[in-house]
Order: C-alpha cells, then sequence, then structure tokens
C-alpha cells in the first residue's frame, strides 16, 4: 500500500493530501469589528510534486486575474493533482473591495515586499503572503492588469536570463514574453530573493472583465502547471511560441489633445509608422503619433484625453 503523502500545513490549518480545503488568514479588523481575511485555497495532491503560488488583485483595481484563478481552480481535481497548488486570488482585499488600487493608507502593496510583522498596514500583509505562502512555494505567478486606464497585450514578464524562468514562461506562452528587472519592494523581487521562479502575467484594464485577457491567462496558468508536472498536458494544439522582447518602450504624446488610436494591441509596426493623431475640441490636428521603434505593440492608453508628455503606446522590439 503507497505510504499517504504528509498534510500541508498554512496558517495553523493541515490540510490532508488529495484535499482542496478554503481557508482565511487574519489581516486586520474593521472599525465596524469585521474581521478582514486573506482568502486562501490550498489544492494537496495525493502524489508528491512543486509547490506553486497563483495570486491576483495585489493591485486592487485589477480583477481579471480574480477570474483566471476562479477557473484554474475549478479545473484542479486534488486527487490527481502531483504537488500542491496555493490559490490567493484576492491579496489587497480592502482595495478591491473599493476598486481601488492601493491601500487605504495610499501605500503600493506591490512596492511594500519583503514586509515586516510591524510595520505598516501594506508591510504586515506582505510579510503574511511571504512567511504563509512564498515560502512554501518553488514558483509563483503573479496576475495583473494595465494600470491608470491602460490595457495590456497578454505578456508574461520575468527575468528570462535564468533559464528555469525563461523556460516557464515559454511554457505559459502568452504571445509575447518580455525580460523585465525587479523592482526594489515588488513581490517578485522579494519571492527571487527566497529562491522561488515568478512569473508575472499582464493582460487586460483595470476593473474591466476582459475576456481574451482572462482566456489566455487561464491558459496559460494551465500550461506552466503541466509544464511542471503537477496535471496532465492541456488538451488543445501546441501553442504559438511566444514572440521574446529584451527592450521596450513608451512612445509619449508630444502634444496635448483628444487621442484617436489607430494602433491595436499585438500590431506589428515599424520605427516612423503613424500610429494615431491629437486633436483640439474643433478636430483641428495638434500632433500625430509615430512608432519610436520597430516592434509589437503591447500596452497603449485608453484615455480620451493626453497631455504632452504622457504614455500613449507600449511597443516592445522582438528577437527574429
Amino acid at each position: 500500500m503507497a505510504r499517504l503523502r504528509p498534510s500541508f500545513e498554512i496558517g495553523g490549518v493541515r490540510v490532508r493530501a488529495g484535499r482542496s480545503q478554503s481557508l482565511a488568514l487574519p489581516i486586520t479588523r474593521l472599525v465596524t469589528g469585521a474581521d478582514v481575511d486573506l482568502p486562501v485555497r490550498v489544492v494537496h495532491g495525493r502524489e508528491e510534486g512543486p509547490t506553486v503560488w497563483v495570486d491576483a488583485a495585489i493591485h486592487g483595481d485589477e480583477a481579471v486575474g480574480v477570474e483566471v484563478v476562479r477557473q484554474v481552480l475549478a479545473g484542479l481535481d486534488p486527487k490527481t493533482v502531483r504537488g500542491t497548488v496555493i490559490a490567493v486570488p484576492i491579496v489587497n482585499v480592502l482595495g478591491f473591495m473599493n476598486g481601488d488600487r492601493y491601500l487605504p493608507d495610499r501605500r503600493d502593496l506591490n512596492r511594500s515586499f519583503p514586509g515586516a510583522p510591524r510595520g505598516s498596514l501594506a508591510g504586515r500583509i506582505a510579510h503574511l503572503f511571504m512567511t504563509e505562502v512564498v515560502d512554501k512555494c518553488e514558483v509563483g505567478i503573479d496576475l495583473h492588469t494595465g494600470s491608470d486606464r491602460r490595457t495590456n497585450l497578454p505578456q508574461v514578464r520575468a527575468d528570462l536570463e535564468d533559464p528555469r524562468t525563461r523556460e516557464l514562461a515559454a511554457a505559459f506562452a502568452a504571445p509575447v514574453m518580455l525580460n523585465a528587472k525587479l523592482r526594489d519592494g515588488s513581490l517578485r523581487a522579494a519571492a527571487r530573493e527566497h529562491g522561488a521562479a515568478v512569473l508575472l502575467y499582464e493582460a487586460g484594464e483595470a476593473w474591466r472583465m476582459d475576456r481574451w485577457a482572462v482566456d489566455a491567462g487561464v491558459l496559460g496558468v494551465r500550461r506552466v502547471l503541466a509544464a511542471l508536472g503537477m496535471t496532465e498536458p492541456v488538451a488543445e494544439d501546441p501553442p504559438t511560441p511566444s514572440l521574446v522582447s529584451f527592450r521596450s518602450g513608451w512612445v509619449r504624446a508630444r502634444g496635448t489633445g483628444m487621442l484617436h488610436l489607430e494602433a491595436a494591441l499585438g500590431q506589428r509596426v515599424t520605427e516612423g509608422e503613424r500610429l494615431g493623431g491629437l486633436f483640439d475640441s474643433f478636430g483641428k490636428r495638434v500632433r500625430l503619433v509615430h512608432a519610436n521603434r520597430t516592434g509589437v505593440v503591447v500596452g497603449r492608453t485608453e484615455a480620451p484625453v493626453v497631455t504632452s508628455g504622457d504614455a500613449v503606446v507600449h511597443i516592445a522590439e522582438v528577437e527574429d
């Protein structure tokens, strides 16, 4: 008879092998006396394998990842999963309830890692996430959307110079994978210091449920779990390999006006190509917008009015 895999302990709760269990990690208490908790679901497989976390809504206005986590969990059977998946669908609970990117003290949670047990609210949440989730995992998938009225092409941002991380980014198979520097205070930087390989998925717009962004995210997470040997391969045709980018930049408005963009997400553009124009309120053209490099459009603003210097189109230079 096969030996039963040990239970998985998190937040004082023990999850038995072959079981899936939800739990709540205490964060703080509201003035009403109601508790605010970090929602967690653990899928602890019967067989040995990696321990992976998937999180969303570190920024409280990013809804796409929450739906990605829901759909991924719906497809996981703890009786057949090899290893353990820790899912945290909403990290910034207080921000999410208000549709606000930041915490009530205006801190950016993704600039507050690894945090401290007696620090600010952001620091305490970051510390809780590090100790109860990240420290137990080998791989993490951090789900995001565009910010500040921007929308992003589905893309993975990761350290592509690390062979293991690049392998997982390729398995995700988003349309583009970008080599992204680590930012101080980010979850990705703190987790890397703790030895975890982390993929950051960007897709869609803040506080929108973009179905195409959700679908690409669900497929990508499932592919990574399969690549790690935790689940069976995704039943589909082989995905198109990701375009690889080690350099990208924003085209910035050279004037102020109503913005009419002609560039679509995923469109290939060449340096100097017209991407749109700026007009005053009477329809007089103020400026044209041109590509500042050759590559693929991976992000664009959705703001109707822009001021000189505002970022309008994000172009990634891609390898042949």
